[in-house]
């Protein structure tokens, strides 16, 4: 009988006895999600980041996910667990401190670039308006870009909101899930999630149409390549570029919200 149990008693179940072999099932039943997380964050590490590290990382995530899920609430398991074991995996590299110093900087100086930029032209400014800002060419900045995307997540992942002293919750996860934030937290998430999404309408259409295809539709830079009709790592320049934007004008929006 208990074999045939389906998935929504085998969560009632764990829930009401807290039996760690129901437990173990149900990390068995949702362990492709991590999986799934670990070959999406992998696809823009640095090579020397092996899958499996990120796998047992997220695991981790998926396990926390199970044990603290609340069955009453009007959320689709999937939707926390992804961002539980994506927070955990990022949590995990950000620990390692592998990113080097330099391209940290120099992600920076662009962000910065960019602010300092939009203040004065009351738009987005192009690469060219970009690299001139920084005192380089228009090639190296597309180096630098590709750089910073090798050796750094550059993702919306890392965009994270202040939860009250709760889990950090990813902003990109709060547009999907509103539940997500901490009930104090409640008010800045929404004023963070409308700045994210003000700050996505108004990426260059291009830029716009990389954080949709990738982030919404799911598709890997390579498969946003073949749609665009470039290479993957131009895929890759316009994502992190995309990405460096958002952050410039969340900073203001972000500082402006409550800690807790």
């Amino acid at each position: 009988m208990e074999a045939s149990l389906d998935t929504n008693a085998l969560w009632r179940e764990f829930k009401r006895t807290g039996d760690r072999a129901l437990r173990d099932r149900l990390i068995l039943t949702y362990a492709p999600l991590v999986k799934y997380v670990a070959g999406r964050l992998g696809s823009g590490l640095p090579a020397h980041v092996e899958e499996g590290d990120l796998v047992s990382y997220g695991l981790l995530g998926l396990i926390g996910a199970i044990e603290r899920f609340d069955l009453g609430r009007d959320i689709k398991f999937e939707t926390y667990g992804i961002a539980r074991i994506k927070g955990s995996i990022i949590d995990e590299l950000r620990s390692m401190d592998w990113v080097p110093r330099s391209v940290r900087s120099r992600a920076r100086d662009i962000e910065r670039a960019i602010a300092q930029l939009e203040g004065k032209l009351h738009r987005a400014p192009n690469d060219e308006e970009i690299s001139a800002h920084l005192g380089i060419t228009e090639e190296e900045f597309q180096d630098a870009l590709l750089e910073i995307s090798r050796s750094s997540i550059a993702a919306l992942d890392e965009l994270w909101s202040g939860s009250g002293g709760g889990d950090p919750v990813a902003l990109i996860d709060t547009l999907e899930d509103p539940e997500a934030a901490e009930p104090q937290a409640a008010m800045a998430q929404t004023e963070l999630r409308e700045a994210l999404g003000e700050a996505i309408a108004r990426l260059p259409e291009r830029e716009k149409l990389v954080v949709t295809l990738y982030y919404y539709e799911e598709l890997t830079l390579r498969e946003i390549g073949e749609v665009l009709g470039v290479t993957e790592s131009r895929v890759s320049q316009l994502h992190t570029k995309a990405i460096l934007r958002l952050k410039a004008r969340l900073a203001g929006a972000a500082s402006h919200a409550p800690s807790g």
